[in-house]
């Protein structure tokens, strides 16, 4: 079994690449984050027709999460249980973003999540950040410590690690290597999980997002910010992970890399 995950950043504008890459890959399961487009506006037919099954969840041009299955769904479930809202800066309301989405593929569950950027340090969003990341270790304990095969994956906007980064010290100041974002994720994996490290298909270390900016992707200036946290059962099942640079080569394509999984479940 297969399964995959992908922060397209638009499925409609990476339309032609995702499908492309499906039907190169061949994933029996596709996590997807950053839809940018309502639900409704989701392009089911063109998938249908390669053979998948969608589950989307996603509200308007920002955000959204989807899974995409080839085995079927069970279980399908629309959020944290305990989501927190945000409430941005021009808005008297607090805000339930579409950042995650579960389901039962066969003999796997999964979550698709596309975790909050957090985009400074001591900005609201960063503590928002924080709160959805303590909802999600709540929301996956219970499949975390059980038998059934279970991953969380999708862009977690957090580089586990300084060897995460191309440059650490490029980072310093900023969110996604903050002390405090990797304690919330270490408590997401602390529920039962394991980080799968990938192989990389090119150079020593598999970075999953380089920003379209600067050259970063050829001088390979990247980040692994793109996660799959299994639990027992899921990580004993691996055959292989990898990165799949490749697609993040071509015309107009988003700015992170599939990151796939086998399983002999």
């Amino acid at each position: 079994m297969r399964i995959a995950t992908w922060n397209v950043n638009s499925i409609v504008v990476r339309l032609p690449q995702v499908l492309d890459w499906l039907g190169k890959a061949e994933p029996d399961v596709l996590c997807v984050q950053e839809l940018k487009c309502a639900a409704d506006a989701f392009p089911y037919e063109d998938v249908r027709e390669l053979g998948y099954e969608v589950e989307a969840h996603g509200t308007g041009r920002w955000n959204g999460v989807a899974i995409l299955s080839k085995v079927g769904f069970a279980e399908v479930v629309r959020d944290l249980p305990e989501q927190p809202g945000f409430q941005a800066e021009d808005s008297m309301l607090e805000i339930a973003e579409p950042r995650a989405i579960a389901a039962t593929c066969g003999p796997v569950r999964v979550w698709s999540v596309y975790v909050p950027n957090g985009r400074e340090v001591e900005h609201p969003h960063y503590y928002y950040k924080l709160r959805w990341l303590e909802a999600l270790r709540a929301a996956v304990a219970d499949d975390a410590s059980g038998t059934r095969p279970f991953a969380v994956l999708g862009d977690f906007n957090i580089a586990p690690t300084d060897a995460d980064v191309w440059d650490p010290a490029a980072f310093a100041g900023d969110t996604h290597v903050t002390a405090p974002e990797r304690e919330a994720l270490a408590g997401v994996v602390g529920t039962g999980l394991q980080d799968l490290l990938p192989r990389p298909l090119k150079y020593d270390h598999p970075f999953t997002y380089w920003d379209y900016r600067q050259l970063c992707f050829p001088k390979n200036r990247g980040m692994r910010i793109d996660l799959v946290l299994a639990n027992k059962a899921f990580a004993g099942a691996v055959t292989d992970s990898y990165v799949d640079r490749e697609a993040r080569k071509g015309k107009s394509p988003s700015d992170h890399a599939p990151v796939v999984v086998d399983l002999d479940v």
